[in-house]
């Protein structure tokens, strides 16, 4: 596994995979290098957790401990920062200190199925959830994007914008009937989100788990609920 490897628990169709050089490209600065044609729309920084959604219930699978670097481009999002709770091997056999490792992840533009938008509340922060739905399966994974108010609501808007317009002017890759681009037209007209929103994106292709160990893994015991309504975890 590559050390700058996503921690998502599926990969592509499908979000990242881990090891044929698909993932985002990072300069010397951790920075994203943007492939030939593709354009950066802005960079935030945000917190950033793995969910997996079901009928009835949503559980967070992973979180990393701090705010990552979250690139927004015409394309896709990614996102680039340490994880304390990771160990360098070498240095564990020395036993010396942890070291953080790095960790990126991206989604690209073909994959979402809707945004859900949830207002902080309650000294809460916002949460964005990029959802996508999942092959073969009940359960969707899902990406959430925390942060202040403002700057989630604002990320929400710039998302559902550039998912939109990558649909619409690239027929080859997503097939869309004439409703689902009339729908997506709209998409890219709408004003800002306000208060709890939950935005549909047509045209999304499904994502699939790695493995069936990806989806069927027994949920660990710190596994949390997330509750769309508050951001409340």
């Amino acid at each position: 596994m590559h050390d700058d490897a996503s921690p998502f628990f599926i990969a592509p169709h499908r979000f990242d995979a881990v090891d044929d050089g698909t993932g985002p490209v990072l300069d010397r600065r951790h920075e994203l290098v943007p492939a030939s044609g593709e354009h950066v729309l802005d960079r935030h920084r945000v917190d950033v957790a793995g969910y997996l959604l079901g009928p009835s219930d949503a559980y967070r699978a992973w979180s990393l401990p701090a705010p990552v670097a979250l690139t927004v481009t015409d394309h896709r999002l990614t996102y680039v920062g340490g994880d304390r709770q990771r160990t360098d091997l070498g240095a564990r056999r020395r036993g010396t200190a942890r070291l953080p490792a790095l960790v990126s992840g991206q989604i690209r533009w073909q994959w979402p199925s809707r945004l859900e938008l949830a207002p902080a509340t309650g000294g809460n922060p916002a949460t964005l959830l990029v959802v996508c739905d999942a092959l073969r399966t009940i359960r969707q994974p899902a990406l959430a994007l925390v942060g202040p108010g403002d700057r989630i609501g604002e990320l929400a808007r710039q998302l559902r914008h550039a998912i939109a317009t990558f649909r619409l002017v690239r027929p080859e890759l997503v097939d869309l009937s004439p409703p689902e681009r009339d729908a997506l037209a709209r998409l890219t007209r709408t004003a800002s989100l306000s208060g709890t929103g939950r935005v549909l994106l047509p045209g999304a292709l499904p994502v699939e788990f790695h493995s069936r160990e990806d989806y069927y893994r027994p949920r660990h015991a710190d596994a949390q609920p997330y509750d769309a309504a508050s951001g409340q975890r």
